[in-house]
């Protein structure tokens, strides 16, 4: 929650600030946007694996939350666009390097009948930094004259907290003895064949979903575009990230127990609506509604897909099973944005949204053909 209240300090006004403060291409932010997204993904699959081995998923959490908070500070001195692309790939490689080893942490000390509360109840904290960050900003904004660097300086504030808690907070489990045969050593690419089928089955639901989901930076441009003020901006994230922390944790106790795919199918139906709305949208009115099912499509899909995750992956091998996941959904993210940022500067915004209804429409399609995965 902390670290997300930093990050969304200055992912709201990042966007704005680069198409307006630095002059930045559409296209430009969809790459620099694809590429942070594609780096911590593809670092999640090392991470992961490397967790699995040591046995100590705390240490590699607390290098990620620390690079994280200690790159915070490059926001507000960068001068030049590739200032920003160097902090957010640093600070993507952090949230790379702690995701896996994080989320197999809460796996390892939550009873299979919960994973869906206990992921949801992850995603709802992550997601109240997520609201919480972008207010803070709308409202530093407003009593400092649009400054963006003050914000950006105030952001490390709670980045640092974030550090400070994981390092004397945290207590890491005695990890349990391996069955003979399991041992694994790091990025042993062999492991991957333990995986069954209804592991790929939640690999290819959640890479579909991420194609038709691109970056959130596109709805605060979109509302820019529509009239919204610059110290308003981050609004977008607020309204958002409201619905989906308080649809994530009922959602993912509600699952528990259930099949999980029929959720995901319903937020899939909502990130179209979304995405049509958005696209028709003459008004900031009109916006928010398509911003509200955004958002719902979030809290019925992100915790829900990491609780399938741990759900059909074996226990000794669950770092494996979350880098490798994140890792083909961060490509699909790399790939999304960059479709989008392409598709809005070729031919404007509503064909952007427009494709991403399409894209969710074919996830939707591929869901009707599984009917459920058993671990």
């Amino acid at each position: 929650m902390l670290m997300d209240v930093s990050s969304e300090m200055i992912h709201g006004l990042l966007p704005v600030y680069l198409a307006v403060g630095l002059g930045a291409s559409m296209l430009t932010i969809g790459i620099i946007e694809g590429i942070a997204e594609a780096t911590s993904a593809i670092v999640k699959v090392f991470s992961g694996a490397l967790s699995d081995y040591l046995g100590k998923r705390k240490l590699l959490v607390g290098i990620g939350y620390g690079m994280a908070a200690f790159t915070k500070p490059i926001f507000p001195l960068a001068a030049a666009i590739e200032w920003i692309i160097a902090a957010r790939f640093i600070d993507r490689l952090g949230k790379g390097i702690r995701g896996a080893p994080r989320d197999a942490l809460i796996a390892d000390i939550t009873h299979k009948d919960q994973h869906g509360a206990a992921f949801g109840l992850r995603q709802s904290m992550d997601t109240v930094g997520a609201f919480v960050g972008p207010l803070l900003a709308v409202a530093l904004m407003a009593l400092g004259g649009n400054d963006f660097a003050l914000v950006f300086w105030i952001a490390v504030i709670p980045a640092f907290a974030a550090f400070g808690l994981v390092c004397f907070g945290v207590q890491e489990p005695v990890r349990a003895i391996a069955e003979p045969g399991t041992e694994t050593i790091p990025i042993d690419w062999r492991a991957i064949g333990r995986f069954k089928a209804a592991y790929w089955v939640v690999v290819a639901a959640g890479s579909a979903l991420t194609l038709a989901r691109f970056s959130e930076a596109f709805l605060i441009l979109r509302a820019q575009e529509l009239g919204l003020t610059l110290a308003l901006a981050p609004m977008v994230l607020v309204v958002m990230n409201i619905v989906y922390s308080a649809s994530a944790f009922p959602v993912g106790r509600f699952s528990d127990g259930r099949n999980r795919l029929h959720l995901i199918a319903a937020g899939l139906a909502a990130l179209i609506a979304g995405d049509l709305v958005m696209a028709a949208s003459n008004s900031l009115w009109a916006l928010a509604a398509g911003i509200i099912l955004w958002g719902l499509h979030m809290g019925f899909t992100q915790g829900l897909l990491a609780a399938l995750v741990a759900d059909t992956a074996p226990k000794q091998l669950r770092g494996t099973a979350f880098g490798l996941f994140n890792l083909i959904s961060g490509l699909m993210m790399l790939a999304a944005s960059v479709i989008a940022g392409l598709l809005w500067q070729l031919y404007g915004s509503s064909i952007t949204f427009y494709a991403g209804a399409a894209f969710a429409a074919l996830a939707l399609l591929g869901l009707i053909f599984v009917r459920n995965v058993k671990s």
